[in-house]
């Protein structure tokens, strides 16, 4: 085998491995936004809210989260 033909081989070789890491990292990106619109949370605990996008838990009276500034459901 020729060094042009490894080289070849090679280059095919790491086009295929980017070509699946993107399939599968747009796959998560995918499944993760179908699954943001509904919160794992439950909408209060204990007289707070918890954020879905950041996590952080925020006063029942707040309506914009305090860490991420966004809007919190409810």
């Amino acid at each position: 085998m020729t060094l042009i033909n490894e080289l070849l081989l090679l280059i095919a070789a790491v086009a295929i491995g980017i070509g699946a890491t993107y399939i599968i990292l747009r796959r998560q990106r995918l499944e993760r936004d179908a699954r943001s619109k509904e919160s794992p949370y439950g909408t209060s605990t204990e007289g707070e809210k918890r954020c879905p996008y950041c996590g952080m838990f925020n006063l029942w009276t707040d309506r914009n989260c305090i860490s991420c500034k966004r809007k919190l459901p409810g």
